[in-house]
């Protein structure tokens, strides 16, 4: 009798202390993969918390994409549209300032022909002859009202001349090119000395 009671007691007594001490698990639990560290970007979206927090820190891909081409087109002082036009001037760019190196074709120095043909390979997938009387030779042969952005243009001091320099079009009268003078620039075609010596535009078939 005595033992039922002490057991009944023992009983009560368990049921008192899980009421008051009952543990719910936390709401913030963390998953099992919360130990591991996520690079936030915008291509880069693991779950949907974190797709919550890219679209709060970070600018839609849209944004920064106009924010970079309006660097460029600073950078050009010209804007372009079309997707490769775009390509070319972005990859351009970066080759401002590459002093001339002849016989050379690297950012760390280069002449004409080893710019353009450099520039070709990366944004057109292209290989154009190395100098630049031989690319005159490969390309169609366009006049100056007909260019357009990416085409090429040549440089003959006079009848009969050799071609002696190469440049790749832009818009609006201004080509980018390595001037002996100066590496990669962007000149216009309206300046005396390239407006001297202009002699046709080439476009790459």
């Amino acid at each position: 009798m005595t033992k039922a009671i002490v057991l009944s007691a023992l009983a009560i007594l368990s049921l008192t202390l899980s009421y008051f001490y009952e543990v719910t698990p936390a709401k913030s639990s963390a998953p099992a993969h919360a130990s591991t560290t996520f690079k936030i970007t915008p291509y880069a979206i693991n779950s949907g918390e974190d797709m919550v927090r890219a679209m709060e820190f970070y600018e839609p891909v849209e944004e920064a994409t106009a924010a970079a081409e309006e660097f460029y087109s600073q950078k050009l002082n010209m804007r372009f549209t079309k997707p490769k036009s775009w390509q070319l001037a972005q990859t351009v760019t970066r080759w401002i300032g590459t002093p001339y190196r002849y016989g050379r074709s690297s950012r760390k120095g280069t002449d004409c022909s080893g710019f353009v043909s450099s520039i070709y390979r990366e944004v057109y997938g292209i290989r154009l002859s190395r100098s630049s009387k031989s690319m005159f030779r490969d390309v169609q042969h366009i006049k100056k009202d007909e260019m357009q952005t990416g085409d090429l243009v040549f440089f003959r001091r006079g009848p009969k001349q050799p071609i002696f320099h190469v440049g790749i079009y832009l818009k609006n009268n201004k080509f980018i090119h390595s001037a002996t003078n100066g590496g990669v620039m962007v000149s216009s075609l309206n300046e005396p000395y390239y407006r001297n010596y202009f002699y046709a535009g080439g476009r790459v078939n």
